[in-house]
């Protein structure tokens, strides 16, 4: 008796040749959210991904790491292998693995477990471990909250569609710190800490931004009054981008939130893009 069509794991990166029974029982069981053992397997390795980015943590405190030294590598060098290991049947579990290794969440996989062979040449490299964190987006996935999901691709078109705009904002912000900071150097000088210009845009930057660390401060009347209206103009500055941002969102939001097709009946628009029906009048929207 064949199992129903719409209850069938179907292999990730499904198209391409056909797999071997184990190698889609393997893909059943590492991608195969729906599956009992599928959803088991993700949530053991979640938990794995968080303890071992703890233990990364818990290195870089000297205290800690000077009382613990062979345990922390241990550790470490274990779950190193674990998720090797797991990124090696992941390769093995995919027709295609090429799109695998080029995926998001390829990626994220290689990164996670890169630094530590790096660090054997390089060792500070080893706290970079730390990207494993983002292994943890699975866990959208793994509980069925594909809605965030669908929210944060909606983010990210808005941030495409708007690049263009905040890196022209940016070169103008980029100019008017290199003037500003040119100015400072002019009417303050070195006895005030404005000792080159690349000191001064800096200092520029750090006040155009509203930051203000107060490590460097304009001494005289005039780089005062400078300073003044650099602070001023940062205030307005810092809403540009934003304003930016959220127009391309709120306009990306509409368009995949909603159909501007007309009810046949009513003629209104704005439904749903699942909408089977108007929301004014009821009538089908077939």
């Amino acid at each position: 008796m064949q199992t129903p069509k719409s209850t069938r794991a179907k292999p990730y990166y499904n198209s391409g040749r056909q797999l071997s029974p184990w190698r889609e029982n393997l893909n059943t069981l590492i991608f195969g959210v729906e599956t009992r053992a599928g959803k088991l397997f993700d949530i053991i390795l979640i938990i794995s991904i968080s303890i071992s980015v703890l233990v990364v943590m818990l290195s870089s405190v000297e205290a800690f790491y000077n009382q613990y030294t062979a345990l922390l590598f241990y550790i470490e060098w274990a779950f190193t292998l674990l998720f090797t290991l797991e990124y090696i049947f992941r390769l093995i579990a995919v027709r295609q693995p090429k799109l695998y290794v080029r995926s998001f969440f390829g990626v994220i996989d290689l990164l996670s477990i890169l630094p530590s062979y790096l660090g054997l040449l390089l060792p500070g490299v080893k706290y970079l471990l730390i990207i494993r964190i983002l292994r943890l987006l699975r866990i959208f996935r793994i509980f069925k909250l594909a809605e965030y999901i669908e929210e944060a691709e909606v983010l990210m078109a808005a941030m495409r569609s708007s690049w263009h705009k905040i890196l022209v904002f940016l070169y103008v912000v980029l100019t008017l710190a290199i003037i500003f900071g040119s100015l400072l150097y002019v009417a303050e000088g070195s006895a005030a800490g404005f000792t080159s210009i690349p000191k001064s845009v800096y200092w520029a930057i750090v006040t155009l931004t509203t930051v203000g660390y107060g490590d460097i401060a304009p001494q005289t009347p005039l780089g005062q009054i400078i300073a003044s209206s650099i602070m001023i103009m940062g205030y307005g500055i810092l809403a540009v981008p934003t304003g930016i941002y959220s127009a391309e969102l709120i306009k990306h939001y509409q368009t995949d939130k909603l159909v501007n097709h007309a009810c046949p009946n009513c003629g209104q628009i704005g439904h749903d893009q699942d909408a089977d029906f108007c929301k004014y009048c009821g009538n089908s929207l077939e």
